[in-house]
This record gives structure tokens, sequence and C-alpha cells, in this order.
């Protein structure tokens, strides 16, 4: 008897010849268990899955450490669940999250930019001499700001398009030209570093209400910052993955040549990215400028850079673009932030702080590193 007959897919049952028996030899049996094709499915594919699908999301490990953390500090000093520590960390993570998720864009399109905390200080100063030595009201200064800090965030996307120079270098070196130029620009204008006295200036009320308002919770006093934040992460996790210019930056990141000749518009989405750091940059040079009702124009550090670059590889970027997540800038900022006032509420030394983010900063880049070897192993079109 012909039994050679194959189960079909598809359905929701399969037909299967029964053995030989005598009395309906020619009526199939029906039964709900598709056939297996292939190796069986083990707990070990399985996990290997599940592994592979964690691995995907570039958020996950900062998740989870975020979890981490704030269990282990907040078993010994319950104080970082009250309302106090609460706006001292989202205000915190605020100003590094929005800078942050301009910087995750940045290294997902596979460059960098060092001059962001300078090109803060400088749009504020900008903003401050316009407003204090030249009469100008707080709107047209704030806008001739943001013009100011375009036209860098342009300058440096052209000079690498066209160049081939390394982002870092092009951004250090604007970090130092925009270091300098508001340290002597202040003292030769203003005679100091300080410029201040801003408050009775015309619009500087509706500013405020946009730039620095509050809310009292408890003990806490939450600040716009925090809308501001929530608003940067939504409209850069948006762009990434619903328009085409999203396409453009991981394609600009993960295959700039292929992409190149695909017609993608690597050179124009570089500059764009530029300009969207700068323009982060004059974001949170207004958020202080506002705070504050002036500037302090110190020398403001590589540090900044390099915290945001941190933020953002713990978030789950890779430093060789291509891969990464804002909202999982965000969640590192947020880690950043719960670690250092974790370590300050329960008397920790300080300096320890560093040690602590080194050590997170590492375990992302394991991981970090473990998703790139997977992403080689993928074969590409």
């Amino acid at each position: 008897m012909d039994t050679g007959h194959s189960a079909r897919r598809g359905g929701p049952a399969a037909a299967v010849l029964p053995p030989d028996r005598p009395d309906r030899p020619d009526r199939p049996v029906i039964t709900d268990r598709v056939p297996s094709f292939g190796t069986p499915q083990t707990d070990e594919s399985r996990s290997r899955r599940l592994a592979g699908r964690a691995l995907a999301r570039p958020s996950l490990p900062a998740l989870a450490g975020l979890l981490l953390v704030s269990v282990v500090f907040a078993v010994q000093n319950l104080d970082l669940l009250g309302w106090g520590s609460l706006a001292t960390v989202l205000d915190s993570a605020a100003l590094l999250g929005i800078g942050g998720v301009a910087v995750a864009l940045l290294l997902i399109g596979g460059q960098f930019d060092l001059s962001i905390g300078a090109a803060a200080v400088a749009s504020s100063l900008v903003s401050a001499l316009l407003i204090g030595n030249a009469g100008w009201g707080v709107w047209p200064a704030l806008l001739a700001s943001l013009a100011a800090s375009l036209a860098v965030g342009l300058i440096n996307g052209l000079l690498v398009v066209s160049t081939g120079l390394p982002s870092f270098l092009v951004t250090l070196a604007t970090f130092l030209i925009l270091q300098g130029t508001s340290l002597a620009g202040s003292h030769a204008l203003a005679g100091s570093a300080r410029v201040g006295g801003l408050d009775d200036a015309p619009g500087w009320g509706s500013a405020a209400a946009l730039f620095d308002a509050t809310r009292q919770l408890g003990e806490g006093r939450f600040r716009v910052s925090l809308l501001w934040w929530l608003a940067v992460t939504a409209l850069g996790a948006w762009m990434l993955w619903r328009t085409r210019f999203g396409n453009a930056v991981f394609a600009s990141g993960g295959a700039r040549r292929a992409a190149r000749e695909l017609g993608v518009p690597v050179r124009t989405t570089t500059v764009a990215l530029f300009c969207l750091t700068a323009m982060a940059g004059w974001l949170l040079g207004t958020l202080s400028l506002v705070r504050l009702g002036g500037v302090q124009a110190t020398t403001p550090g590589l540090i900044t850079a390099v915290d945001f670059i941190v933020v953002a590889v713990i978030g789950g970027c890779l430093l060789t673009g291509g891969f990464g997540s804002v909202v999982g800038a965000s969640i590192g900022a947020l880690l950043y932030a719960v670690t250092r006032e974790g370590i300050a509420l329960t008397g920790w030394d300080p300096r320890w702080f560093q040690a602590l983010l080194g050590v997170l900063l590492l375990m992302a880049l394991l991981a970090n590193g473990e998703v790139r070897r997977r992403l080689k192993a993928v074969p590409r079109s």
C-alpha cells in the first residue's frame, strides 16, 4: 500500500494516511499535530533565541543595570525613593539625556561630537552678551544664539563630509576654538567671566515660563527640563524608527559605502546630525542660562562631552555606528544620575562614582562587542 503522502503545512490540521487497516484503507486520519521539519527544538536553542532577542534590543542592558543599581542603593538608603531625591535624579538625568539623545543619533550615524558641551556654554554666552551688553530682548537673543549654534554644527558636518577627516578630531578642534573664544570673549566684552543681571530684560518672564518652570511635589522640586528631555527622547525615537531620515542614519553608520551606492543621502544626513547636536547644545545652554539668570564662562572641560558619549554607549550605541537606541541613551542618563545620587545618599566616597561608572561602561562595551560580533556574522546584501 502506498503511504508516501506528505503532510501539508499552512492549514489547521494535517491529513496523513493511516497504517494498513483492512477495514478502512482509504480514510485519512485527521490530527492537530503539525509535523516537524529540521532539527527538534531544544531548551538550549530556545535560550539562544531569547538571548539573541535580548541583544537585539540595545536599551535592555541599560534597563537591567538601572534596576540593579536602584535596588542596591534603595536597600541601603530609602531616601533615594523620596520626592527630593527623585527630583534631583530626574533633573540631572534630563540635562544628560538631552545631550545623550543627540549624541546617540550621531553615534548611530557613525560619527562623534566632542564640542557639544563647549557649544552649550558658547551659545548661552552669546545670548547673555546680546541681552546684557547689546540691550536685545530675550527672544531675539535666543534666536541669534540658535543660529550661531546651527552654524557651528553646519561647519562641523561640512568639514567631516568634505575632507574625510575623523569627526573626533574635527569636533575636538571645534571644542578648543569655542572654549578659548568663550573665555577670551567674555573678558573682552563683559570684563569678567560672569555675565548676569538679565532678569529685567524684555521677554524674560515668558522665557522663564518655557525653560525654568517648576512644580513642587512633597520635598521635590521638579523642573520643566524633565518635559524637554521626554520630548527630545520621543522625537528622536520617532525620527529614528519611523522616518526615512532614521533609515539613512542607520545606513550611514552601518554600511556607508553601500548606502551611498544605493542612493542614500549620506552627506546630507551627516551634516543634519551635527546640526541636531548643535541644537541640543543650544537647548542645554538656554536651560542653564534662564535657570541661573546668567552665565559663567569657565572652562567647560572635555568631561561634559565624554559624559554624553558614556550615557549613549551605556544605552547600547556601538562606537562603530549602525546600531543603537535613543531610548537606551535616556535610560543610560537615568542610570548615570541614579548612581551619582545613590553614592551621595549612602555616604560613599564620591570618588567611587567614577570607578563605578567605569565598570558600567566596561560592561556596556563588552555587551556591545557581542552585538557587533553577531551583526558581523549575519550576511548582508
